[in-house]
């Protein structure tokens, strides 16, 4: 359940109760304001329902000077809130709606968990090291370790969801942040091939120089998997270790391979960087579009909708031209095995 509070103006009062009237929620109750704001409303609604009351809220109070609509999860209320009985139709709708978290709590969130900040800098560079000193080590451990503190997941959802929602600033701010922790992080393993040896017989070095489709429905599955856990309110505490296993050790791989003078491994592993991520965000973008993830305003659906067919198939193209890539540098690999 979840817990929506409105302030507005006093003149507003008749228009509010009748979206209620009309959104039948769990529960509501209005009040006189407090400080600057004439009327308050708190409302309950069930889980994976109050989507429409806010958009109807905002449309009707978006003019007005003093406003504000709050939303927050409910842990428990007492009493229970009976349920009524369903009927048949009742049955079908619920099988068919789509169980998804307010529009605005994901963007809340991606908004967050994308911020360029002191935390993801730092938080990058750990864990790059962490992944270098594994996969020079040749340990699986210490690998996995490095992707549970790699902050990647949160760039990777802001974008898919600001595909979806057609916002260009957040897509802007997604990919300013993603980008910066790919070179941080890579310019960190990088530097440490200064200070330390690089183990080219390393199998957990190896196997990121080779693309293969497993790897690839394994990135395809870590984008679907986190935005499915976002809009279903779902943790996305595992979800972003396997963000975290696409994106962070090719990344490392390939700086240690460059440091090394290893070109051609090098180029390997940044292939299979570049495959992951188009595969992850491709993937969270149709999840988020599935789900039905689109703007209150039809204006601002129509762009969005053409945001996502734009985006749709830029990464469908750059998927396809790298999968052929990647063929093409198989076979090279295998032709200079055979000599």
């Amino acid at each position: 359940m979840r817990f929506i509070k409105a302030n507005f103006p006093a003149d507003k009062s008749d228009a509010v109760i009748e979206i209620l009237n009309r959104a039948q929620p769990i529960d509501w109750s209005m009040d006189s304001g407090y400080g600057r704001f004439e009327k308050a409303v708190e409302i309950v609604v069930a889980k994976g329902q109050g989507q429409q009351i806010i958009d109807d809220l905002q449309s009707l109070l978006s003019a007005s000077p003093d406003w504000r609509v709050v939303v927050m999860p409910i842990e428990a209320t007492l009493p229970r809130p009976t349920e009524p009985e369903e009927t048949q139709d009742d049955v079908e709708k619920k099988a068919k709606a789509k169980t998804i978290s307010l529009r605005e709590e994901l963007y809340q969130k991606v908004s967050n968990d994308c911020q360029l900040n002191w935390d993801f800098i730092v938080l990058t560079i750990l864990s790059s090291i962490v992944a270098a000193i594994g996969l020079n080590g040749d340990s699986v451990a210490i690998v996995i370790a490095a992707m549970v503190i790699a902050p990647l997941l949160g760039p990777i959802l802001a974008f898919a969801l600001a595909a979806a929602l057609g916002d260009l600033s957040l897509m802007k701010k997604a990919t300013k942040t993603a980008l910066t922790g790919l070179f941080i992080g890579f310019g960190f393993a990088f530097a440490l091939t200064f200070f330390m040896d690089v183990n080219l017989l390393s199998k957990e070095m190896v196997d990121r120089t080779v693309v293969n489709p497993a790897i690839i429905a394994l990135a395809l599955a870590s984008g679907a998997a986190a935005a499915l856990s976002l809009s279903t309110g779902i943790s996305s505490a595992l979800v972003g270790v396997m963000v975290a296993v696409a994106l962070l050790p090719p990344s490392v791989a390939s700086a240690l391979f460059l440091g090394a003078g290893e070109y051609d491994k090098a180029a390997g592993a940044a292939l299979l960087l570049a495959l992951n991520v188009v595969c992850a965000v491709l993937s969270a973008q149709l999840i988020f579009v599935w789900k039905g993830v689109r703007p209150r305003t039809w204006s601002s659906q129509v762009k969005a909708s053409r945001s996502v067919k734009i985006n749709a198939a830029v990464w469908v193209g750059l998927l396809v031209a790298l999968a052929v890539l990647a063929y093409r540098f198989n076979l090279q690999v295998q032709s200079d095995l055979l000599r």
